[in-house]
């Protein structure tokens, strides 16, 4: 089920709450199992035939972490958590990555239909979620005998599909101990829910009606894309994925809020940063996050000199690229970060501590967002030659506007596009706004500017949540797909 679609909301939802909040005021315990089977029903629903992957994962991950925790101070923990873990890896890369490895290998004279693989719904995100349980059950900061609790921490409905990823020591104590109903939650998490779900079919969807006809034209290899429609296609696309991932993390927050569970924030405002080491703390912050403790400082980190870790950054940011997707341009997209990272820290090293000028601050800005375009150009084209006529256009190697007379860009997709990026850039995000109720884990800045937008529970503000689900319930009948429910 889609967060944005009538039988989620109207639905599954009020039963999945009315269910947990009742069976809460009998016994905690009847209301985690309630969640639990919600949660399994939500999943299933949607993924029927492939649901059988997620189930066995779940008791694949849960016995190894039994084991882990028998064997935690001897010598078999390492082979046993490689064990897990190579398992793990090895299910994620044969249903995400062998259609991938055969494509590449034609040498090998494999049969393409082998390839032919139905990739489960949101395996990336549990997948990665059990391995940094297993990890941290050799680490001694994690334990659970409790196979219930343990099926909720994976497959709580808000985060199983598209995250955040989770960490099992700030989910279990929420679990263990769940909170009464709260009005400050019912507050935060249904403004949280309302502003999402406008973003969504408003912003996001409506960007994705001009970045899409330009990424279509790209894919003919005899047409060349001029420069304002690689502009508008690049910048609209821009535009949709950073309101479609913070419209699905504002709803993951809210609808975690529903049943007094906070999730880790995982969306903070990227396209404000000034450097990509910044963007990557505000963008997917929890995947951000694995790949750091997982991963990053697993090979070293910046502990075996400056050389070796700008080659881990390149090489957790391929692997970060490739989790997405099994593609080249995932590739090259992951590539490009870790190349604008590793020149990040050199220039840092270099540069030190000075102060930056307002001038200088602005210049770091555009250049930080003009490397993310870029890298969305990969990320969203279907192909790197598809990439390649849309990186053309952008320098307008195919001249300005009209593609055999036809006009591929419009001046109202610019002005959409450009009108909503202003608004991304000035307006406090989501988290920001409901700041005073405390929503998520994880610390809230606030704003630069507008710092009175804050949600409060007056009449005025009801009405303004109220328009903002009323606007999006309208356009509820057909419902899209969240960019990140298929990675």
């Amino acid at each position: 089920m889609l967060f944005n679609s009538p039988e989620f909301l109207f639905l599954f939802l009020p039963l999945a709450f009315a269910g947990y909040q009742l069976l809460r005021r009998v016994d905690a315990r009847w209301a985690i199992a309630s969640l639990t089977i919600a949660s399994f029903v939500f999943y299933i629903a949607w993924e029927p035939a492939n649901s059988w992957v997620m189930i066995l994962s779940i008791l694949g991950n849960y016995a190894c972490g039994l084991i882990l925790e028998r064997v935690r101070g001897g010598r078999w923990g390492s082979p046993i958590l490689a064990l897990g873990v190579g398992a793990n890896l090895l299910a994620l890369g044969y249903f995400k990555y062998t259609g991938f490895f055969v494509a590449n290998t034609p040498f090998l004279g494999l049969d393409p239909a082998i390839g032919d693989i139905a990739l489960p719904l949101g395996i990336s995100f549990f997948t990665f979620t059990q391995i940094a349980y297993l990890v941290d059950v050799r680490r001694a900061i994690a334990s659970e005998a409790d196979f219930l609790n343990y099926c909720l921490f994976v497959t709580f409905f808000p985060h199983l599909i598209a995250g955040p990823i989770v960490h099992h020591k700030e989910m279990m104590p929420q679990f263990a101990a769940p909170r009464p109903l709260l009005s400050q939650d019912m507050v935060a998490g249904l403004s949280l829910l309302s502003i999402g779900l406008f973003k969504k079919i408003v912003f996001a969807d409506t960007l994705a009606g001009y970045a899409a006809p330009v990424f279509a034209q790209a894919q003919n290899p005899a047409t060349a894309i001029p420069l304002l429609a690689a502009w508008q296609g690049s910048l609209a696309y821009t535009g949709q994925i950073y309101f479609d991932f913070s419209a699905y993390s504002d709803m993951a927050v809210g609808l975690a809020l529903l049943f007094g569970i906070n999730l880790p924030l995982n969306f903070n405002s990227p396209y404000k940063a000034r450097n990509i080491i910044d963007f990557w703390r505000r963008w997917h912050m929890t995947l951000s996050r694995f790949l750091r403790d997982y991963l990053y400082v697993p090979l070293g980190g910046n502990r075996l000199g400056r050389r070796r870790r700008y080659v881990n950054l390149l090489l957790v940011m391929v692997i970060g690229g490739l989790w997405h997707g099994a593609s080249w341009t995932f590739v090259v997209w992951g590539a490009l970060h870790g190349i604008f990272l590793a020149i990040n820290h050199l220039w840092r090293d270099w540069r030190g501590d000075r102060p930056t000028s307002k001038f200088g601050q602005a210049i770091a800005w555009a250049t930080t967002l003009l490397c993310v375009i870029v890298a969305w150009v990969f990320f969203r084209a279907a192909d790197l030659p598809t990439a390649i006529r849309l990186l053309q256009g952008l320098v307008g190697y195919n001249g300005f506007g009209t593609i055999g007379g036809a006009q591929l860009a419009s001046w109202e997709g610019l002005a959409v596009t450009a009108g909503l990026f202003a608004l991304a850039l000035a307006a406090p995000n989501s988290q920001q706004i409901v700041r005073d109720f405390k929503p998520g884990l994880g610390a809230i800045v606030p704003p630069d500017r507008f710092k009175g937008i804050v949600l409060r529970p007056t009449a005025l503000w009801a009405t303004a949540m109220a328009v903002l689900l009323l606007v999006a319930a309208l356009n509820l009948w057909a419902p899209s797909e969240f960019l990140y429910y298929r990675f």
